[in-house]
């Protein structure tokens, strides 16, 4: 391995993705999401970039495993008992498999993640 292995995140931006939460999982507005996929692992189960989204809320069900560091916005994530947790810049969460919620973007939030399936 050589430092031309280390992945420099702003330095080249990746192809964007951009898609929506099922329709089915969507209960207000439309949250249109672009994601930027610095690193996927080989075996395909690690994976790290940046994500922003449009002002919505969709339910969440995680399977998989992330940390993530909020960089702009205003979201708010909420548990299925209605527990809530206000997301701003600088705020870094870790979310376990399992996690049931809601997801909330209030303003344009954009994040760094990293997910382990």
């Amino acid at each position: 391995m050589s430092i031309a292995n280390i992945m420099v995140y702003g330095q080249k931006l990746p192809a964007v993705e951009e898609s929506r939460p099922d329709a089915t999982k969507i209960i207000a507005g439309d949250p249109l999401q672009r994601t930027w996929n610095y690193y996927e692992s080989s075996d395909g189960k690690l994976y790290s970039g940046i994500w922003e989204a449009e002002p919505g809320t969709w339910r969440i069900n995680y399977d998989e495993a992330e940390y993530c560091i909020i960089l702009e916005g205003q979201s708010r994530l909420t548990d299925e008992h209605g527990a809530m947790l206000e997301l701003k810049p600088g705020s870094a969460i870790f979310i376990p498999p399992g996690f049931k919620g809601t997801w909330e973007v209030v303003t344009r939030t954009r994040k760094h993640y990293v997910i382990y399936l």
